[in-house]
């Protein structure tokens, strides 16, 4: 819910300044779907999206005089709604100025209707997304993959900038798990090889076992050190990930936690997770890529079917076919003090057998190609669908 509160110069005759409020407001809501607090500020920081209208000019002491109490909650971010009108502008960007040098954020949010709609959208979405990560229990089953050197993350940094804590989680814990968990049949009507039919009740049986792991640890997400389950258990992880992200609980391959992060970032922003996968090749010239892995989030293809692991030829991976059509190309660092976005089209689907299972080939501009071979952000990264640049930038 986005919540609106008033500051008001006692200067101003308030009949004439509420009957350019209401057309204002109009303009901008113009389906409503605000809450109206009016110059009540006791619950202010409490709703999804809060929004001060400064309303007339020679406000800006009342605004101060407020401060410290909001500033005592913990509020240090502040929209200031503003109009053409009675001098609210110039008001709010003294406001701004003065909250700037107090340290503490701010945005005056002032032009014309369609702008504003837009930028309270995103805002709102931001909004959103801060609050699912805050308090966010992230799961380590084992460690990451001996391969991922680069693929580090910062627990302080998680705790500081998500409001998230890491759960370190042995894969012994895991693998104790799995030949307790129940097991799955095949589809009978599903096509398969034979070896994967086979396979398929191991991988539905780690599907099991994980779910356990995040009943137990309360788990918001995690990633799994999957390739252990090869030698372990001669299975992979492949299906039981395609579920979890498709279920709404990001969910990454090969103990990669800033991979994890960004699918993290991108379903609490999209409601996608997105697909976690590696560049296989880059034409730098025309911003051509093709993209590659295992498995794929369910409720982001429009049809798949089962084939093995690429890397090892056992196991359940998943072939999937994401729709044609636009896409966003995201990673953070592990630190989060770093992060890529590009906005591109999804050309085709392709199936090659020298592969990761799931192969898309994306068109990027050629500079954002180039990123892959210049300062890249480790291995993997993540595909959503749609452009989310805007809403991921401001998140970030």
């Amino acid at each position: 819910m986005i919540a609106i509160y008033t500051i008001t110069s006692g200067l101003h005759d308030e009949q004439s300044v509420s009957r350019l409020s209401d057309s204002f407001l109009k303009g901008v809501f113009p389906e409503g779907g605000f809450l109206y607090q009016g110059a009540d500020f006791s619950d202010f920081g409490t709703h999804t999206l809060d929004l001060i209208y400064v309303r007339t000019g020679g406000a800006e002491g009342i605004f101060k005089s407020l401060l410290p109490e909001m500033r005592a909650r913990g509020i240090g971010r502040f929209y200031l709604l503003t109009s053409g009108k009675s001098n609210s502008l110039a008001a709010s960007l003294e406001i701004l100025s003065y909250l700037q040098q107090q340290g503490l954020k701010g945005e005056v949010l002032h032009g014309g209707p369609a702008y504003m709609q837009e930028r309270i959208q995103i805002l709102e979405r931001v909004s959103q997304a801060r609050a699912k990560l805050q308090g966010a229990r992230i799961g380590v089953v084992g460690q990451p993959s001996d391969w991922l050197i680069a693929s580090q993350a910062d627990p302080m940094a998680i705790k500081d900038k998500l409001g998230a804590s890491l759960v370190e989680i042995p894969m012994e814990e895991l693998l104790l798990e799995i030949p307790r968990a129940q097991q799955n049949e095949a589809p009978a009507d599903e096509p398969m090889a034979p070896a994967v039919r086979q396979a398929y009740p191991g991988a539905t049986q780690i599907y099991h076992a994980l779910e356990k792991l995040v009943e137990r640890y309360g788990l918001s997400a995690f990633t799994l050190r999957c390739f252990d389950l090869l030698t372990a258990v001669g299975n992979t992880g492949c299906l039981a990930l395609a579920s979890f992200n498709a279920d709404g609980l990001p969910a990454s391959c090969e103990g990669d936690v800033p991979a994890l992060l960004s699918m993290m970032v991108a379903q609490a922003v999209t409601g996608f997770s997105g697909f976690q996968a590696n560049p296989a090749r880059i034409d730098v010239e025309t911003g051509r890529m093709l993209f590659a892995h295992c498995t794929v989030p369910f409720n982001m293809v429009g049809k798949w079917q089962y084939d093995t692991h690429f890397e090892s030829g056992i196991g359940v991976g998943i072939h999937g076919e994401l729709p044609e059509g636009p896409v966003t190309v995201f990673k953070l660092s592990g630190k989060l003090d770093r992060h890529f976005v590009a906005e591109g089209e999804l050309l085709y689907n392709q199936y090659e057998d020298n592969l990761c299972r799931t192969q898309v080939m994306l068109q990027l501009k050629p500079e954002d190609a180039r990123y892959f071979l210049t300062r890249p952000i480790g291995n993997h990264h993540i595909i959503l669908p749609g452009h989310w640049r805007s809403v991921l930038e401001e998140l970030l």
